[in-house]
């Protein structure tokens, strides 16, 4: 099984990448192939509103490097995507990502019964750590995602979440959150 994982965090050893980390690593354990991108090394723009994904082509026109990770996905199995929680919200890093996404959408996306351009039966994996101890707040980053990941055809989505993290790879000492990681890469490589 491929895996995908995107690293939306600034810090390469905040708490996200931690979590992130420790997923990857239960996959190849499992005998997964694992490629890893750390979007803040990249260079790339957000959606351009050009609508050409929708007109001429059947992927994003914009060239940057975000091209190869937008690819990359198309022949995952798993994708991870691994944000911290800023100002209530993912990353920027990874909001930049997220709305380049709609190239996977067919033009008629809104009516189609099969929208998506990837192949469906995937599963996507969202980690998001938030220094904020009250689980309540941000609750509803996971779910606004989910639902549009669920247009692409990600059919088994599951969130790794940790509150209370801030200190870099704090979350580290979390046997909850780091316990959740492991369990889940673990039923996704057995097909569970």
């Amino acid at each position: 099984m491929k895996t995908v994982c995107l690293l939306g965090s600034p810090r390469t050893n905040g708490n996200s990448a931690t979590l992130a980390e420790q997923f990857c690593q239960t996959v190849k354990e499992s005998g997964g192939e694992v490629e890893t991108f750390v979007l803040n090394k990249l260079t790339y723009r957000g959606c351009q509103g050009c609508m050409m994904c929708k007109t001429k082509l059947e992927k994003c026109a914009v060239k940057d490097d975000l091209e190869a990770v937008l690819d990359s996905i198309r022949d995952a199995d798993i994708l991870v995507m691994a944000t911290p929680t800023y100002y209530g919200e993912v990353s920027s890093q990874m909001k930049g990502f997220i709305d380049r996404t709609f190239s996977y959408l067919k033009p008629d996306y809104m009516t189609n019964s099969t929208p998506s351009r990837l192949q469906g039966g995937k599963k996507l994996v969202f980690i998001q750590t938030q220094a904020q101890p009250d689980e309540d707040q941000f609750a509803d980053v996971f779910p606004r995602y989910e639902y549009f990941f669920k247009w692409y055809g990600f059919d088994d989505i599951r969130s790794v979440r940790a509150c209370g993290v801030m200190a870099p790879g704090e979350v580290s000492e979390r046997k909850d959150a780091m316990g959740l990681a492991v369990e889940t890469a673990k039923e996704l490589m057995m097909g569970g």
